[in-house]
């Protein structure tokens, strides 16, 4: 069972820059693939970014990659969104999520992911 705890996020302007964190409660966490999800007021929940285990392979969804950057740091079990140039229309509750992949790999289908971050909140002002 891996624990994920999610920390960051907050209140931003447009154009305002934050940070999330997802740390792990296993040192096996490594071996995970790790997402990063939101879902927005009223909408369904969205692939933000993923990252391999060993972190060398990144997937991010459409142009999230000029703003968002996925890392991660095993040696302190924690895997990072960071997110610049934010938007009002990137107001959501964020969520990590883990899952054990046979070979590193990435998907974007949230129903892989097994372990689940509690959600934070970051919401953009106009």
């Amino acid at each position: 069972q891996v624990r994920l705890v999610q920390s960051g996020g907050g209140l931003v302007q447009t154009g305002g820059s934050l940070s999330l964190s997802c740390a792990a409660s296993e040192r096996t966490f490594g071996a995970y693939t790790v997402g990063w999800f939101r879902q927005a007021p009223g909408k369904e929940r969205e692939f933000v970014a993923a990252v391999t285990g060993s972190g060398r392979a990144t997937d991010y969804a459409g142009s999230l990659k000029d703003r968002f950057t996925i890392s991660r740091d095993n040696a302190k079990i924690t895997v990072y969104l960071k997110m610049a140039s934010l938007k009002p229309e990137d107001t959501a509750v964020y969520y990590c999520a883990a899952g054990r992949a046979l070979t590193e790999g990435l998907t974007r289908n949230s129903a892989w992911y097994v372990y689940w971050g509690q959600g934070t909140q970051v919401t953009v002002s106009s």
